[in-house]
């Protein structure tokens, strides 16, 4: 199973660019998706951005993830 986690944007320039949740921040490729600009939500998965999605959807994906996440928590 692939996971793919919605972060922001916060740093780019050509090809590389740093993206941030919940102020964990990753270096990662921004190669295809070359209209993504600071401040955009894009999908990241094993280090490259994937696409970009809407605040709106990053919002949801993400109370899911931490609503799953807090749900191990206490098993």
């Amino acid at each position: 199973m692939c996971l793919a986690i919605p972060m922001v944007l916060i740093e780019r320039d050509e090809f590389q660019g740093v993206a941030e949740i919940d102020g964990v921040r990753r270096q990662i490729s921004v190669m295809y998706v070359p209209e993504a600009e600071v401040g955009d939500y894009v999908l990241v998965h094993a280090g490259f951005a994937i696409t970009q999605v809407d605040a709106d959807e990053a919002a949801k994906t993400l109370e899911l993830l931490r609503e799953y996440s807090d749900s191990m928590v206490e098993l």
